[in-house]
């Protein structure tokens, strides 16, 4: 693969090219030089750089976190990237105890409408009008 102009580079790593832009903006990646009458120019481990701040963001890291760890990645610092890992999924593993416990709210509530258990008074408008 040889350089890859900007809406290449989108194509490539299935982004928008304003994605890409974006990311430099927050210096996740190095803008090219654009050179005099011409197109800046990507080298093509752009688009596995691109991928890889997807790929993060998916498993809920956030831009910043996405910067720490393309930094620790440069300076080969497994034990800091498995600490900053960890933590996130203390984050996620807390998310996760906060959904179940809306779903259960969530369902009794439900239960409580079909089994007509309040005459009158709908239990989930009540239940989110109470203080």
């Amino acid at each position: 693969m040889t350089e890859l102009t900007i809406g290449r580079l989108a194509d490539e790593a299935g982004v928008n090219v304003e994605t890409i832009r974006y990311y430099q903006r927050r210096a996740l990646m190095p803008e090219p030089e654009k050179p005099i009458n011409g197109h800046r120019r990507y080298p093509a481990a752009a688009v596995k750089r691109v991928r890889f701040i997807k790929r993060a963001q998916v498993l809920g890291f956030t831009l910043d976190e996405v910067g720490s760890l393309l930094e620790l990645d440069e300076a080969r610092a497994c034990a800091q990237t498995r600490d900053l890992a960890a933590r996130k999924l203390q984050v996620i593993e807390g998310k996760l105890a906060d959904l179940r416990a809306v779903r259960r709210a969530l369902t009794a509530l439900l239960r409580q409408c079909d089994t007509g258990a309040t005459k009158g008074n709908c239990p989930i408008i009540h239940a989110l009008a109470a203080d």
